[in-house]
This record gives C-alpha cells, structure tokens and sequence, in this order.
C-alpha cells in the first residue's frame, strides 16, 4: 500500500493548496533593475555566478516589500552600496521569453548610488559588483538587460510593454 500524506487533508483544504500552487506558479515574478551611477559618472554592475555574465543589480519583489525598500535592499545585498537615490523609471518589461528562468515583470530604474563598501552578501549568487566608465561597459549583459541599460545612459523615453 502506498501512503499518500496528501489524502489526509480534508478535501477544502487539498483544493485550497490546489488553488495556491496554480497561483503561485502560473504568475509572473515582479522584480526590479538598477540602472545605477555614482555621482562621478560610473555605471554600478553586479557579475552573477550562475553565468558570470555581468548585470544590473537588483532581484525580485518579496511579499509585502515596497519597490523601493527592494531596491535598496538589493543593491546592498548585491553591491554593497548603502547609498541610494531614486531618480526615474527607465521602463518596465513584461515580455514572458525575456528571462529564461520565468516569466518576469521587471521594473528598471535609474539611480544614484555610492560607491560599494563591502562585498556582496551571497557570493553564491553574486560574485562581484564593479564600476564602470561609460568607455569600460561589457558588450553584452546578463538576461537581455544591455538593451535596458542603454536606455538608461541615453534617457530615453520610458519604455512600456
């Protein structure tokens, strides 16, 4: 006889965790991307260790977190930068093939930072974060963000899809 935990649940709960799981993992993941200089004109980015390809630091949207207390908290978790001014929405992004691991929404933003002071908190995930002259910038980022970095540098109009 094979045991089944899940039998056990009354039925109105099995559907209740049913219901959850469908909302929960058929919903798109909102995050948040600093385009993000000093006030010497560098450019902050963050190089990932899953494909160390460099990026712009930022991560998703915790429950009942603001999109600015992420952001702030990201790129202290990511860059070590403990100085963050928000200056404008560069675009927000939503089309599902965009990042390979899920179908995000992703809010990209222009700030003002300082310069790091301390390494990343999770070397697992990030493996350093550097500044960059407009001259020194990688060809190509991480998850089909160059374009939204570009953006940012040549203040375009705000980007919508």
């Amino acid at each position: 006889m094979q045991f089944a935990p899940l039998a056990l649940l009354p039925r109105s709960a099995l559907t209740i965790l049913k219901e959850a799981a469908r909302h929960l993992l058929k919903r798109p993941v909102v995050g948040i991307l600093a385009a993000a200089r000093t006030d010497d004109g560098r450019w902050l980015l963050i190089r990932r260790s899953d494909t160390g390809a460099w990026a712009m630091p930022g991560g998703t949207l915790e429950w009942g977190e603001t999109l600015a207390s992420c952001l702030e908290r990201e790129l202290l978790e990511e860059a070590g930068t403990t100085s963050t001014t928000f200056e404008r929405v560069v675009g927000v992004y939503s089309h599902p093939d965009r990042d390979p691991r899920f179908h995000a929404v992703t809010i990209v933003v222009r700030a003002r930072v300082a310069p790091p002071t301390r390494p990343p908190s999770n070397p697992l995930e990030i493996l350093e974060a550097r500044l960059f002259g407009d001259d020194e910038l990688p060809a190509e980022l991480s998850h089909g963000t160059t374009e939204m970095l570009a953006r940012a540098r040549a203040e375009a109009p705000t980007h919508f899809e």
